[in-house]
């Protein structure tokens, strides 16, 4: 029994040094454009970039979790509830009672409504309770040196770009970490490399993130005052207009043909959507321009006009359901914020 105890203590040892040596590398001539593109864009040494890729290792979870369906391919009578329940309203409410003054100083400054920043949160991190536990660094080597090709011609030049998109993240982590005085080894974040309560990517952190409370630093793992200010910052970046709606119900005329608008931008005038058959639910003492959103909801086919703050959303992530979903649970905790409790 004791023999059988040692052979297994052994093998167990071995493990590692076994899957490392079975860990598949890097194509050469990936690794040396990268270097070449981290040096040149980002004024990273060879040592320097040589010493976290060192440190990087492929993780055939992230693999999987990139290759699983996502939400998005979800109907939106299936994708709502997931992120609009009344625990995660209620979690909301409190959530921006308790941080009510810094967030309301956000608005002031920026325009952009707290509730907003707090669904972004309650969506992307359940309020800083899952951010994420995957290495970040490992996430974006991973999936900038491996990432998952499907064979598919079709889909095979979309695929390659992502890759090149991750290998550019890989080396702004690692500028990154150095302008913010972060240890990059031990940064966890969602198997995508995003970080942080609002799940910013590496290039989203560089350019939007903005020092909130003043201390010299941008820190979106543990300062809210910075996420705050953070998150509007980007909306704002991203055309957000204060005061205008976000998106209006609208109506199909019965003999209307089926439209899908052109991308996410708002850039039909209201006359022009009323000419092909989709026209506001409800008078809106506005003419801004807007897109149209159609989504299978619990109740059957439903249309929205989306206008310039419903593209913002979408510039956080890109699908038209996160946005709604962002928005309805944005307007569910402003609903009954000034009842919530302050813990």
């Amino acid at each position: 029994m004791r023999t059988k105890l040692l052979r297994l203590t052994a093998l167990l040892l071995l493990w590692p040094l076994a899957a490392a040596a079975n860990a598949p590398s890097p194509d050469p001539a990936l690794r040396e454009a990268f270097l070449a593109h981290a040096a040149e864009r980002y004024a990273l040494t060879a040592e320097e970039v040589e010493t976290w890729l060192a440190r990087s290792a492929y993780r055939q979870g992230i693999v999987n979790a990139m290759a699983r369906p996502a939400e998005r391919t979800k109907a939106w009578r299936e994708y709502r509830p997931i992120f609009i329940s009344d625990r995660r309203i209620a979690d909301g409410r409190a959530f921006l009672a308790r941080h009510r003054a810094q967030l309301e100083k956000v608005q002031a400054d920026t325009g952009v409504p707290a509730e907003l920043i707090v669904a972004i949160i309650g969506v992307e991190t359940s309020y800083g309770g899952n951010t994420g536990s995957h290495q970040v660094l490992d996430a974006l080597y991973t999936l900038g040196f491996f990432y998952p090709v499907s064979g598919d011609p079709a889909q095979v030049e979309r695929e390659t770009n992502r890759g090149r998109f991750f290998r550019d993240e890989l080396a702004q982590v690692m500028l990154l970490a150095k302008e913010e005085q972060l240890d990059l080894a031990a940064l966890k974040g969602s198997y995508a490399g995003a970080m942080g309560y609002g799940q910013f990517m590496p290039s989203s952190y560089r350019a939007y993130a903005r020092d909130g409370d003043g201390d010299g630093r941008r820190d979106l793992f543990g300062s809210l005052p910075d996420v705050f200010a953070s998150i509007a910052n980007y909306f704002v970046a991203h055309g957000w207009q204060p005061g205008q709606p976000v998106v209006a119900l609208a109506r199909k005329d019965e003999d209307a043909e089926p439209f899908v608008a052109e991308g996410l931008e708002a850039k039909y005038t209201l006359a022009e959507l009323g000419e092909k058959g989709y026209r506001p639910a409800e008078a809106l003492g506005h003419d801004l321009k807007a897109t149209l959103v159609t989504l299978e909801g619990s109740g059957g086919t439903e249309h929205w006009l989306g206008f310039q703050n419903f593209y913002a959303i979408t510039r956080y992530n890109r699908s038209p359901m996160y946005a709604m979903a962002v928005h309805q649970l944005s307007r569910e905790i402003a609903a009954g914020a000034e009842a919530a409790p302050a813990p």
